[in-house]
């Protein structure tokens, strides 16, 4: 019952069908049944039938690492749905972050990664000169480490900033969702061991199939 069909969301069996499958009595299949449904993992319909609930996976930022080792701390294989490098003059709001003059010439790193045939998350990220991509790169390691090869610096803290907003015409295309579906919007801003800024980070995250989760620490009176 847990094959990649009924993770999609292909309706499970009758109970009849499961218990000669596994040797049991329907009533234990249909006790099973119902006890996963109010647990939430099963949904089940009149005159449909019984499918999984498809799983959010939930991300903890309180313990700050990169998403692919977030992801495989938790057994997600990641899949790159779409990677583009560009040079593109910052904005106001990028060059702020960054502490450079507005218009200054940035590298800009786009990503929409996923699982299955899902998208789940679309991360668009401007760097400091100070970080220089070679046009060949590898990105399949974590982003972290490859900083850290390139140029030297290591990724001492970031500040965070999470809001709601509305899929853009581009974000519907790159998540598959609709014009207009709430997305999670995080912004950071990723510091080296010296204070200084080197990465500006806008992720769309599809609500409804990731969960950010924040954990904070009384201060001491």
């Amino acid at each position: 019952m847990a094959g990649p069909d009924y993770a999609q969301g292909e309706l499970l069996p009758d109970e009849l069908t499961i218990a000669n499958r596994l040797g049991i009595s329907r009533g234990t299949v249909r006790a099973a049944l119902m006890r996963l449904v109010g647990e939430g993992s099963l949904e089940r319909k009149a005159g449909v039938g019984t499918r999984v609930v498809p799983r959010s996976l939930e991300s903890g930022i309180g313990n700050w690492r990169s998403f692919s080792r977030e992801m495989a701390r938790q057994g997600v294989a990641i899949r790159m749905f779409r990677r583009q490098l560009r040079q593109v003059a910052a904005s106001r709001k990028v060059a702020a972050a960054l502490r450079l003059d507005a218009g200054s010439l940035v590298q800009r790193l786009d990503r929409v990664r996923g699982w299955g045939t899902t998208p789940v998350l679309r991360s668009r990220s401007w760097f400091h000169p100070r970080v220089r991509f070679a046009r060949t790169e590898d990105f399949s390691q974590p982003l972290y480490d490859l900083v850290a090869g390139v140029s030297g610096l290591t990724a001492e803290r970031a500040r965070e900033a999470i809001t709601a907003v509305a899929a853009s015409a581009g974000l519907s295309k790159d998540l598959h969702v609709g014009l207009g579906s709430p997305l999670l919007l995080r912004r950071h801003t990723v510091f080296d061991s010296m204070s200084r800024p080197f990465e500006f980070a806008e992720i769309h995250y599809v609500s409804g199939r990731f969960t950010l989760t924040l954990e904070m620490k009384r201060d001491s009176p």
